[in-house]
């Protein structure tokens, strides 16, 4: 498998991994593959399908301006962006890469075809770069979840390069593509699912490197949480939909630290858990820095869970912990996208908060010395109790439900941990099931459930709201 751990997660900006971030990401691989761009006199982007009919809402419109421009989403600064995308319409005109001027509007450029889809995937782009000589490169790409993307043809070429037998680029001690393939290494190695992973990793980063790289993810991961429960107000999108982490942890707080505990309930602990989520998601909502994890949507899960174990498991290393947890983490999001999904426009919410769900659980579990086949057992009961759920979110924004869905799905991930960890690891559907069962659910599931706003909350929501007005 031709992942890594830096792969699942990457640091970059809300409100959506596939909506967001991977269409910056593929503008700028377009211009940069188009390279020299002095013959260009202007560029045109088709957005269809899912992004299309959410894209708005999901900022996809200024993502792809922001890539065009030459803009990541690692390195773009979140609270700079309404000033650069109010210049380029103020002026007419981009600068490709930050280099060279053409003629550009929102309007204009941005061209959105609801009621088309592109083949490979829900959510495809054209990008079309028109050159002085009346000629034009044109190229597709799609943002298949998690803010991963490929050209058109790209993912067929390297499943037929496999298929052929071709060498993968660096080879692993430890190649799985099911959880049953990891066990397997795991029982004939005695090695653990990190420490398997870890070595993996090592075939292309030192060891330093490789801990240096998870210790940035988990300060972004730590910071957002912090700026979430610190920052109140609405947020964008016309929803008005008002921030809730930041004042519930105040009330939390000052209840701590009252000498009246008559308010104290057996599940304030629970409650905190969820309100990191609910932070991040907030934050994610907002446009803020996020890591996918393994998307936008679902970014909350992992960072509130991680949290509760350097904070609540009283662990006597945190830092080798977190650094199981998410090389665990990673393991399952690794299955998770390569045999079904981690897009909701593809398979619904079930390949996003239930995949975060199950990343999480089997992390907490490796993190407090679980053995290998709890590590699993903890990944599908993730998954598990998300089966068949709905991508519906109201407005086209990662809004509701989507925000107290990461604060759920932090809580079942530490219940599901909590269960695997008092059973031997033994049970009746295995990890390589479930996945496949969310396969299958995803690909019969109704487009209108998938990331399109079309059905579900969606469409019941805004119809009550509009019966009323």
């Amino acid at each position: 498998m031709d992942m890594s751990v830096f792969d699942l997660f990457k640091i970059g900006i809300g409100p959506s991994s596939s909506h967001t971030v991977g269409p910056m990401v593929a503008a700028r691989r377009f211009l940069i593959e188009c390279a020299p761009l002095e013959r260009a006199v202007g560029v045109e982007v088709a957005l269809y399908g899912s992004l299309a009919l959410t894209g708005v809402g999901h900022a996809t419109d200024k993502a792809v301006i922001l890539g065009l421009m030459g803009e990541t989403p690692q390195g773009v600064a979140p609270d700079q962006v309404d000033a650069m995308l109010a210049a380029v319409e103020a002026a007419g005109e981009l600068k490709l890469l930050g280099t060279h001027a053409v003629p550009f509007t929102a309007a204009g450029g941005l061209i959105w075809h609801k009621k088309e889809s592109l083949p490979e995937h829900p959510n495809g782009m054209r990008f079309t770069l028109r050159l002085a000589d009346g000629s034009a490169i044109d190229r597709v790409f799609y943002s298949v979840g998690g803010g991963f993307i490929h050209a058109a043809g790209e993912a067929h070429a390297k499943l037929q390069a496999v298929e052929a037998g071709a060498a993968p680029a660096s080879r692993v001690p430890y190649p799985f593509d099911t959880m049953n393939q990891l066990l397997a290494h795991g029982k004939a190695s005695g090695l653990s699912i990190p420490a398997m992973l870890r070595a993996n990793e090592c075939v292309k980063l030192d060891n330093d490197e490789l801990n240096a790289g998870i210790d940035r993810i988990w300060h972004v991961m730590r910071d957002c949480i912090a700026h979430g429960l610190e920052t109140g107000g609405t947020l964008p999108g016309g929803l008005s939909v008002k921030r809730r982490a930041a004042k519930l942890w105040r009330s939390a707080q000052d209840a701590k630290a009252s000498d009246d505990r008559a308010n104290d309930l057996p599940h304030d602990a629970i409650h905190q858990v969820s309100l990191y989520a609910m932070a991040v998601n907030e934050e994610n909502a907002a446009g803020g820095r996020v890591v996918t994890a393994p998307t936008n949507g679902a970014a909350g899960i992992i960072p509130a869970v991680l949290r509760y174990y350097a904070e609540d498991c009283h662990p006597s290393d945190p830092v080798a912990g977190v650094r199981k947890f998410m090389l665990t983490s990673a393991a399952i999001g690794m299955l998770c996208k390569r045999n079904a999904s981690i897009s909701g426009a593809e398979i619904g919410c079930q390949g996003e908060v239930g995949v975060a769900c199950a990343m999480a659980a089997a992390g907490l579990v490796a993190a407090l010395g679980g053995s290998n086949e709890q590590i699993e057992n903890a990944a599908e009961i993730g998954i598990e109790h998300h089966l068949g759920m709905t991508c519906d979110p109201i407005g086209g924004l990662v809004q509701i439900p989507c925000i107290e869905r990461n604060g759920m799905g932090a809580v079942k991930a530490i219940t599901a941990a909590s269960l695997a960890l008092k059973g031997d690891g033994t049970h009746f559907v295995s990890l390589d099931e479930v996945i496949e069962t969310m396969r299958q659910t995803g690909a019969d599931m109704q487009d209108k459930y998938k990331e399109t706003s079309l059905g579900g909350l969606a469409i019941h929501v805004i119809t009550v709201n509009h019966a009323a007005c």
